[in-house]
């Protein structure tokens, strides 16, 4: 009897074994096509280019971004501002009598049509092109103007898509060009003090780490031309903005540069908040909205460390760009409290001789936070803080980031951020959407590098 039930069992006990997930685990990864390298051609990891004592700058796009950054750019020495674009010549034509109002000469102005840049990126006496259009443009913008013998700096998200992606790359290793996308968020105050703590060694090796992009944006979709962002939630799926939340991490975790992210799983709630706005505001009923009101994606690198990243711009939730860091001998978080939570030894090392009633399960009281904060002051901080908080720009942060563009271009310095930067942060677009079209399966993320994740000994920023 015993041997008749065990000969009935045994097909289902081998189907159950070869069906598992874990044991088809490897199997079930999704990867997507890494085009070869051109004969001869090479990365541009550490790129560095001739000198450029003064950086002229024509700017394409003046919608919500572009008038700020070129406020910003005008408080630092050493740039000119030759040239204007913009769809809409309103737009143009009022931030040029912006710089005609503070003393600077205006510049040549371009505008009426969505193909109009294509003038812009041709121009001969133009050193950088500073993308601020909508996102559809940022790319083809970007690979036309590096083609054309221009640097270029692209807001977020710089690539839409794999073949985007691929596409910068392939041209900024062909031309020799930077190709650097404007992300903003990893020159915040926090985030740089966070990120020299972690590099110095105080919160001991970070093994895990996590960050988002949660911001109800009701008040601001009619504010983009042609609805071009709620039009892009509503054709794709997935995390469409990931890299305000995953660039301060992925310097951290020093990904490209002794880590690689290698992939990805992400999961999501179905579309409400999006499609109520949609009813309730325009009277437009939409039934097949692709992006659901909140999608979490987790990552695992290399060197088995991983990565949590959310996106949500529906939910009544309060603005919260979080920034997590976990060590093995710190803590570091920012939204909705910002403060470090250090282990034992730590504090008996560093602090509790000074203060009572600390122990490594809580936040350390705010003075601590704030000496801690100006002891481990990021360099790059440290003699431009002050006007960064004068010009601003999210606080300061987007002035820090214009100014280490334009230094480390004047020097002839490796920028802070490369273009593998750029297509790391942006691959969770379309590969978010393809792990979830495909029942939340792991996709793997591809080496950017293709080979030189581990050539680079950390993050460093030039100096």
């Amino acid at each position: 009897m015993k041997r008749l039930l065990f000969l009935l069992l045994m097909p289902l006990f081998v189907c159950v074994t070869a069906c598992s997930p874990y044991v088809q685990s490897q199997e079930r990864i999704i990867r997507t096509p890494v085009p070869t390298r051109s004969s001869g051609q090479t990365d541009v990891l550490q790129l560095r280019t001739d000198p450029i004592p003064v950086v002229r700058v024509a700017f394409i796009g003046l919608g919500m971004r572009g008038p700020g950054a070129v406020n910003r750019m005008t408080h630092i020495e050493g740039v000119e501002i030759v040239a204007l674009c913009d769809i809409l010549e309103k737009n143009v034509k009022k931030v040029n009598d912006g710089l005609e109002k503070i003393g600077l000469p205006k510049a040549r102005e371009f505008f009426g049509d969505t193909a109009v840049w294509r003038k812009v990126t041709a121009l001969p006496d133009v050193d950088l092109i500073y993308i601020t259009t909508d996102w559809v443009h940022h790319a083809p913008i970007g690979i036309q103007a590096m083609k054309d013998g221009k640097h270029v700096a692209i807001e977020v998200p710089a690539a839409m898509n794999m073949n985007e992606i691929w596409a910068l790359i392939n041209t900024s290793e062909q031309t020799r060009k930077h190709c650097m996308q404007l992300e903003n968020c990893v020159y915040d105050f926090f985030e740089l003090t966070t990120l020299n703590m972690v590099q110095q060694g105080f919160l001991g090796e970070i093994i895990h780490g996590e960050g988002a992009y949660i911001h109800g944006l009701q008040p601001y979709w009619d504010s983009y031309w042609n609805d071009w962002r709620m039009n892009f939630n509503r054709e794709h799926r997935g995390d469409v903005y990931p890299t305000h939340g995953l660039g301060p991490v992925c310097q951290a975790m020093n990904i490209h540069r002794g880590d690689k992210m290698n992939y990805l799983v992400s999961v999501d709630t179905k579309a409400i908040g999006n499609p109520a706005f949609l009813k309730e505001k325009r009277g437009i009923e939409v039934k097949d909205f692709r992006n659901g009101d909140h999608t979490t994606t987790l990552i695992r690198t290399e060197q088995g460390k991983t990565i949590m990243i959310q996106h949500d711009v529906t939910s009544p939730r309060p603005y919260n760009r979080l920034y997590q860091l976990t060590g093995t001998k710190g803590f570091a978080n920012k939204y909705p409290i910002s403060g470090y939570a250090l282990a034992s030894d730590v504090i008996d090392k560093e602090i509790a001789k000074n203060h009572e009633n600390l122990n490594a399960h809580d936040f350390v009281p705010q003075e601590v936070k704030y000496a801690l904060m100006e002891k481990y002051k990021h360099p790059v901080m440290k003699d431009i803080e002050e006007k960064a908080r004068q010009v601003g720009g999210h606080g300061g942060m987007d002035f820090i980031m214009d100014y280490r563009l334009i230094y480390c271009l004047q020097k002839g310095l490796p920028l802070d951020m490369d273009v593998y930067d750029l297509a790391e942060w942006c691959c969770l677009i379309p590969l978010t959407e393809i792990s979830l079209d495909n029942n939340s399966a792991p996709v793997e993320i591809p080496d950017f590098t293709r080979g030189g994740w581990n050539k680079l000994n950390g993050l460093k920023f030039a100096q």
